[in-house]
Parts: structure tokens; sequence; C-alpha cells
């Protein structure tokens, strides 16, 4: 049995005898492998799915791609750039192994990601698009300080996004959502975005419009 980088969990394609386009889920901050899986059995069954789980344990529950730090004199919270970025590395160790490791095409890779697990799925698509055919990133918002410094040099004409949010999200402000179509524009990148009457969740008609654009799509 292959040593992953990264714990998780598996469902083959229906047919294993062919390479199928992959799913890799990226869960959210404090939640781990188990919760996007949810989704798995939604999803077609051409499909092979990979629900990762993140480094950094946290405690008593859950994990995260990177730590988010409380200014303690001004009251707000900041991303902790430095682990972003090795747990983007992390990931793309682990994307390489599963490439390797599974009956899969490397030409139809696709990142779904929620929240925190949005935001990474960004900052590894941007830095290396020549890898990913398409990202779903759901509740989630643009980090640029977390992707490869010469990003804006890389060939996205490859690259799809579908984004979406919540109007009501408490806990990512729907504006932060609101820019990342005019970033992906500006960079060529061909996106849909969306948003929902909902806080910070999937809204069921979420679900089957991006559902509906992976299947166009990847």
């Amino acid at each position: 049995m292959a040593t992953f980088a990264l714990e998780h969990l598996y469902r083959p394609a229906a047919d294993t005898s062919k390479k199928a386009p992959l799913i890799i889920m990226l869960h959210g901050y404090g939640s781990d492998m188990n919760d996007l899986f949810s989704f798995a059995s939604e999803l077609p069954e051409e499909y092979a799915i990979l629900s990762v789980q993140a480094p950094h344990a946290m405690q008593p529950y859950g994990n995260a791609w990177y730590a988010i730090h409380w200014d303690q004199v001004g009251g707000g919270k900041f991303n902790d750039i430095e682990q972003a970025v090795a747990s983007r590395e992390l990931l793309g160790t682990f994307i390489e192994q599963a490439l390797e490791e599974y009956p899969v095409d490397r030409e139809r890779v696709a990142l779904i990601g929620f929240s925190q697990g949005t935001i990474l799925s960004f900052a590894y698509a941007l830095s290396h698009p020549q890898q990913i055919k398409c990202v779903v990133g759901l509740s989630g918002y643009i980090v640029p300080e977390m992707y490869a410094e010469n990003y804006r040099e890389n060939d996205f004409s490859g690259l799809k996004v579908y984004s979406s949010h919540g109007s009501v999200d408490a806990v990512i402000p729907v504006d932060w959502a609101r820019k990342t179509p005019g970033f992906l524009d500006e960079l060529g990148i061909s996106n849909v975005f969306s948003e929902f009457p909902v806080g910070h969740r999937v809204a069921p008609q979420n679900f089957y419009e991006f559902k509906a654009w992976l299947e166009e799509n990847l």
C-alpha cells in the first residue's frame, strides 16, 4: 500500500478498467475528510473521488490547512500564510502520489473546496494551473499572498472556475467573494460566480448547479 502525504477517503469510479476523471475535495477549517465526502454518493459514478484531510489537527477535534491568528490589539484575524504555502505544496505532493496510485486521468483533475479548502484550492490551481482542469470554490475567496511568486506568468488557458457564496454568510463576507470573478477575469481564467440566499453552507440548488457545471467542464 502506498504511503500518502495526506490522509484521505477514496471512492473509485464505477469503471476502474480505464482512467477516470478525478475530483479532489478539500474541507473547511475545523472539519475533516468526512465532511465533503458526503457529496460523493450524489456525484456521477464516472468520477473517482478523493476527500483529503488537512494536515494540522485542532483541539478538541477537526483539522485546518493553516492557522487563523487573532489580533489581540485590533480584534481582527489573519491567515498564517507560511502554513498555507506549506499546505499548498503538500497538496501538490499528494496529488502526484494519487495520480500514480489510482486509475485516474491526470488531464482531468478537479478541486472542490469549501471555505478554507476553497482558499487553498485557488492557491494551488493558480500556482500550478497545468495540473488542474477545474476548480469548484464554495464559500471562499482569493488570497494572492498564498500563490506562487510568479503565478501571474502562468498559462491559465486550460483552467476553469466555478465559485459561489451565501449572500448572508456571517463567517466569510460575501463582499470578499464578489471580488473573485474580476480577479479571475484579469488573469483570463474562464469562470462563473453564483450567490445563494444562505449563510456559510452549500444550499441544495448550489450543489445541483456546480454538479451540472462539473459534468459540462470536467
